[in-house]
C-alpha cells in the first residue's frame, strides 16, 4: 500500500505505453456520501490515481473554481477527519490509489502523528501539502515515512534551478510540475518554455513528473505529455462534475491513454 501502490499504478500506466491521468476532486463537494460514487467513477474511467482536496477556510493555491467547490464542501460539514472516516470505510474495495491534498494547519490541528495513522488506515496513499516549504517538511516526514505514505513535492516555476534539483530528488510517489505562476484554474496557453522545464526536471527525478495547474482539454494534456510522464486536471474536473458531465470527463481522462488512441 501507499508509496508502492503509487509507484505500482504509474508502472502499469507505462507499461501499456500511455500517460497517467490524475484528477483533482473536493470530498464532499455534493455531500460526502457521493464520494464513494466518485471514486469509482474516475476508477472505472481510466484515471491513475485520484487527488482528493480537503476543503480548508485558507487556501492558498486554490483557484476560483476549486475554492468554490471547498465552500459547498464546508456548508455540508465536511471536515478532514469525516473524510478520512468515510474513506476508511471501503478502504478494502478501493483499487485506485488516493493521493490526499490538503494544508499543513489541518494536519496540525488534527496532531501530525494521528493525522499519520489515520491516513494509512483510509487507505490513503500520498499526500500533498501546498504551503509546506522543504525546510519544514521535518514537521511531517517521520511520520508519513512511517505509515508508507509518499510525500509529493510541488515544483514551482519560480523556484531556482537548486532548489528544483533538491525538490526533484526528495519528492515521492511523483513530482507535481506546477505548469503556470498563482493560483489553480483554467488557462488558454502556457509559456514557451515550458516543455524544456519538465523535460529537466524529469532528468532530476527518479519518480514520473506530472503536470498539473491549468490543464483543462484533451489537446493540453497531448501537448504536456510530449514532455512529462502525466498531468494532474483539477478546475475542469471540479467543473464537470458538479455539472454532471461525466462523458466529458471521461474522454478528457482517456486523452492520456495514447495506446488506445494508436490501436
Amino acid at each position: 500500500m501507499g508509496k508502492e501502490k503509487l509507484a505500482a499504478a504509474f508502472q502499469t500506466v507505462k507499461k501499456r505505453g500511455d500517460k497517467a491521468f490524475v484528477p483533482y476532486i473536493m470530498a464532499g463537494d455534493g455531500g460526502l456520501d457521493q464520494l464513494d460514487d466518485q471514486l469509482s467513477f474516475l476508477e472505472e474511467a481510466g484515471a491513475t490515481a485520484v487527488e482528493l482536496g480537503i476543503a480548508f477556510s485558507d487556501p492558498v493555491a486554490d483557484g476560483p473554481t476549486i475554492q468554490e467547490a471547498g465552500l459547498r464542501a464546508l456548508a455540508n460539514g465536511v471536515s478532514l477527519r469525516s473524510v478520512l472516516d468515510k474513506l476508511k470505510e471501503k478502504k478494502d474495495e478501493r483499487n485506485i490509489p488516493i493521493v490526499l491534498m490538503t494544508y499543513i494547519n489541518p494536519i496540525h490541528a488534527y496532531g501530525v502523528t494521528e493525522f499519520a495513522s489515520s491516513c494509512a488506515e483510509a487507505g490513503v496513499d500520498g499526500l500533498i501539502i501546498p504551503d509546506l516549504p522543504l525546510e519544514e517538511e521535518g514537521l511531517v516526514t517521520d511520520s508519513l515515512a512511517e505509515n508508507g505514505i509518499a510525500l509529493i513535492r510541488l515544483a514551482a516555476l519560480t523556484s531556482t534551478e537548486d532548489r528544483l534539483t533538491e525538490i526533484a530528488k526528495r519528492t515521492e510517489g511523483f513530482l507535481y510540475a506546477v505548469t503556470v505562476t498563482g493560483t489553480t484554474g483554467v488557462r488558454s496557453v502556457f509559456k514557451e518554455n515550458l516543455g524544456q522545464h519538465l523535460e529537466k526536471l524529469r532528468e532530476a527525478c527518479n519518480v514520473p513528473v506530472l503536470a498539473g495547474f491549468g490543464v483543462s482539454t484533451p489537446e493540453h494534456v497531448t501537448l504536456l505529455t510530449e514532455h512529462c510522464d502525466g498531468v494532474v486536471v483539477g478546475s475542469r474536473i471540479v467543473d464537470l462534475l458538479y455539472k454532471g458531465e461525466r462523458d466529458t470527463i471521461r474522454e478528457l481522462i482517456q486523452s492520456a491513454q495514447i495506446s488506445k488512441v494508436n490501436n
